[in-house]
């Protein structure tokens, strides 16, 4: 009897054991065909699933509830579900997940649990545990254990929402949309509204208070920079001001990396904006003081180009730091770019290649700033056509003709090709008007209308330097004349034409000066036949 009695408490104590074991979950139900609870990784990734889509009645099947009542499992499992999830995604790597085993039988090291990680309290460190656990019917699943659905609460109350907490009406805890509560979507539109406007408070106190510390300056160029700091400084302090403040969301991972990257970008907008500014208005300080403090034009027009092309070099270089450092926040393309920096060798070649030119041409900018065989304002001669220095950019300049069209010539032909720069001597040339006269012209009289024109008509294009009328070279029929102006380059063919008309006007009032073709008829008597000498007189036969 004794022995009998000891072989039922045997197998009551099995039953009961296993009933303690296993995983029943009564309160919540049956399952639904969803639910994947087979693997550790699958059972986490279900829950996250479940609980970034708001549906956390279908979360509560993923935790092991069997030490609350069944009357209050469906209430207290989503609500540890919904907590949970702020837990997790507060203090766990984004890629922990991954860590977990992909096997039924879970890590071959402890086939019972498969931990994602520890997180403290204080100073007591709770474990996040998927557990094994048999099912009434039938086989194993894994759930996160019953020691970690008891961490829950502490956890939530350590990393859980500080600010708003749990005194907002039940409906901002609802279901989510995109991830993201209601109350959550309130808390992002409440902390963007609110950068945006301490973003225009902190600029205008900013601005005012420096610009007042500007004053105090001898130098102007601080105080054109604090006028330019507008726009920017409100874009950076939005951005800095909305950064901090998203974090007290507790955003899932995947809305904290959109609006971190979203920051990131509008910071680096905001201070490539402002640099952009700042080179404009450095480069227009200097281009000021060196104007007024100076009266050598050359000098002014030299710096203005180098100005020009710098500041160009670095806009640049400003453009291409802020793409990289726009494209550097994403792992996909930071990582496809270095991949191509360090193994496509060929690829590297080819556009090395195809950039020569670009290259070359960045360069010859360069070496343009500063050589500077050409500077803006300067009168040029290029393809046979004359015109001026209008714009010079990185790769082309601009020049404008006389008859108001624009040339625009790659840089790289001012410096292989050869080109006139009537402007780079100086301030004066000199220009020949050329005249076909009589040799009867009195030069002296011409000499003397040519001042005459220089101090009346002329007078305000001719430099006073060079005024010369030599006689240049004699045809068979007329003299070629040489009149030789001096002027500024930019009046130089003005005064060459006024020359010319006034001349010619002077030369018609003597029409014996103009050349004309002679016909002249010299009357020649026909000469006379030479006498023939006289003969002697032969004397006469004697007649018989």
């Amino acid at each position: 009897m004794s022995r009998a009695l000891t072989a039922l408490s045997l197998c009551l104590s099995v039953l009961l054991s296993w009933n303690a074991w296993a995983l029943n979950n009564t309160g919540l139900g049956d399952p639904p065909s969803t639910v994947n609870r087979q693997t550790p990784y699958a059972a986490a990734n279900g829950f996250s699933d479940a609980v970034h889509r708001g549906d956390y009645a279908l979360a509560s099947h993923y935790l092991d509830l069997d030490f609350i009542p069944p009357a209050e499992q469906k209430e207290k499992g989503a609500r540890l579900a919904r907590q949970l999830k702020f837990v997790l995604d507060h203090k766990l790597a984004p890629t922990a997940l991954a860590s977990l085993s992909k096997e039924p039988e879970g890590d071959p090291e402890s086939a019972r649990f498969d931990q994602l990680d520890a997180i403290p309290v204080g100073e007591i460190l709770y474990p996040i545990r998927l557990i094994r656990l048999p099912v009434p019917e039938g086989g194993r699943v894994w759930v996160f254990s019953e020691a970690t659905v008891k961490a829950i609460e502490p956890l939530y109350g350590e990393y859980g929402p500080t600010l708003l907490g749990e005194e907002l009406p039940e409906g901002l805890f609802a279901r989510s949309v995109l991830g993201l509560e209601p109350w959550q979507w309130l808390g992002v539109l409440v902390t963007l509204v609110g950068a945006a406007l301490l973003g225009v408070v902190i600029e205008r106190v900013s601005i005012k208070v420096m610009g007042r510390l500007a004053k105090w300056t001898r130098i102007t160029w601080d105080d054109a920079l604090v006028p330019a700091a507008r726009g920017p400084l409100k874009l950076l302090s939005f951005a800095v001001l909305g950064a901090l403040g998203m974090p007290a969301l507790l955003l899932p991972p995947t809305a904290l990396n959109i609006t971190g990257h979203l920051f990131i970008t509008l910071s680096i907008i905001a201070v490539a904006w402002y640099l952009l500014r700042f080179l404009r208005v450095t480069a227009q300080y200097i281009q000021e003081r060196v104007a007024t403090g100076t009266k050598d034009v050359g000098r002014a027009r030299g710096l203005h180009t180098q100005l020009v092309v710098l500041r160009s070099v670095f806009e640049v270089a400003t453009y291409v730091i802020a793409a990289a450092l726009l494209l550097m926040q994403f792992e996909m393309v930071r990582n496809v770019g270095v991949s191509l920096l360090a193994s496509a060798g060929i690829a590297g070649i080819v556009i090395g290649l195809a950039a020569q030119k670009s290259i070359s041409s960045l360069l010859a900018g360069i070496q343009m700033s500063i050589t500077q065989p050409i500077r803006i304002g300067d009168q040029v001669v290029v393809e046979n056509e004359f015109g001026t220095v209008e714009e010079i950019t990185l790769t082309y300049v601009v020049v404008k003709v006389w008859d108001e069209r624009r040339m625009v010539i790659p840089i790289s032909q001012f410096l292989d090709k050869p080109f006139q720069n009537w402007s780079k001597g100086g301030s004066s040339m000199l220009g020949v008007v050329r005249l076909m006269v009589d040799f009867a012209t009195d030069m002296e009289a011409v000499r003397a209308e040519l001042q005459r024109i220089l101090a009346n008509e002329a007078k305000e294009l001719w430099d006073g330097r060079v005024a010369t009328v030599v006689v240049e070279d004699v045809l068979d029929r007329t003299m070629q004349v040489r009149v030789l102006v001096s002027a500024n380059p930019s009046v130089l063919f003005d005064v060459r034409a006024l020359v010319r008309e006034k001349l010619i006007l002077f030369l018609r009032g003597r029409p014996e000066w103009l050349p004309f073709t002679r016909t002249e008829a010299r009357a020649l008597s026909a000469p006379k036949p030479p006498e023939e000498p006289a003969r002697p007189a032969s004397p006469e036969p004697s007649r018989s």
